[in-house]
């Protein structure tokens, strides 16, 4: 990237610096035994947001928000055009890390902050920008603020997507003042960054501190909700009993021994299982489970 430096001083990120910023973002809905609550579009989202807003402002970033609430700060270049991008998301599932999403969101930040430190002015614009509701834990679909702003979903299905109780999307960004009015899709990156923390063990089994994508996992997510008949656990007979919550369990290890016999990026999850009546001496009848399944490779 062509750049010009009025300072002569060479660039070096402030890691400290970086860290405060991911710690004072992590008190946001932090939780007592570690990690962060900021579901989508909660109060605690509205003050994460607020927090990485105004440090753009401090920066000189001119910002705008779109109609999903995907908030981008933009530093200029020496030529006009189409920004090297660099973000994440702020929001978080109901346990999750202090890095995950903030790192790449707070890194773009600290990357700004040093080029402005150095008077380095690069011939690409720079913009850093955090999504929203990428986590999808309050909202499903995940990804949904991305998927709207590169056209996979549209904005007035999202804007209508409700959670559990029944509030949708649109609402809540009302709510919290993040209903913008700029266009979901208005901004095409020259090219995108992401520093994102390894959600896995991989990488520190290895020995290796950084890695390079070489392939996103595509995920398939089911829901199977399943008929038994309840009965007494003391006097039904084994050979008598509809117990759906055994075949819960098969369908658990099944999903195991398939995705050790495909091998290679293959994985499987069952995340939820909620049996029912859910009760110590009673024969499951409607239990539900989730299952979820990667992999690098559409075959």
């Amino acid at each position: 990237m062509n750049q010009q430096n009025h300072s002569g001083k060479s660039p070096k990120p402030n890691n400290d610096r970086l860290l405060e910023r991911i710690e004072r973002l992590g008190k946001i809905g932090g939780l007592s035994g570690g990690g962060v609550c900021r579901l989508a579009l909660t109060d605690e989202d509205r003050d994460g947001r607020d927090l990485v807003l105004r440090w753009m402002k401090e920066l000189g970033l001119s910002r705008s928000i779109d109609k999903i609430g995907n908030v981008i700060g933009i530093r200029p270049g020496l030529e006009d055009g189409a920004p090297v991008m660099i973000g994440s998301h702020i929001d978080s599932v109901a346990t999750g890390g202090l890095y995950d999403g903030a790192l790449g969101v707070l890194a773009g930040l600290e990357a700004v902050q040093t080029l402005n430190d150095t008077g380095i002015t690069t011939r690409h614009p720079i913009a850093v920008g955090y999504f929203t509701n990428e986590e999808g834990a309050r909202f499903p679909p995940d990804m949904m603020g991305s998927a709207v702003h590169q056209g996979s979903l549209s904005l007035e299905e999202a804007l209508s997507t409700e959670d559990k109780e029944g509030i949708s999307v649109g609402s809540e960004l009302d709510r919290i003042g993040y209903s913008g009015d700029a266009p979901v899709n208005d901004l095409v990156p020259h090219s995108y960054l992401e520093l994102h923390i390894e959600q896995g063990p991989v990488l520190e089994e290895s020995g290796i501190k950084i890695g390079a994508v070489t392939g996103v996992q595509g995920i398939s997510w089911m829901e199977y909700l399943l008929n038994g008949t309840s009965n007494h656990a003391g006097t039904t007979p084994m050979r008598l009993r509809h117990d759906s919550g055994f075949v819960a369990a098969a369908v658990t290890v099944e999903a195991r021994s398939i995705a050790n016999e495909i091998g290679g990026h293959q994985v499987a999850t069952v995340g939820v299982t909620e049996l029912r009546p859910n009760l110590v001496n009673v024969i499951s009848n409607h239990p539900r489970i989730t299952v979820d399944l990667r992999n690098t490779s559409e075959d």
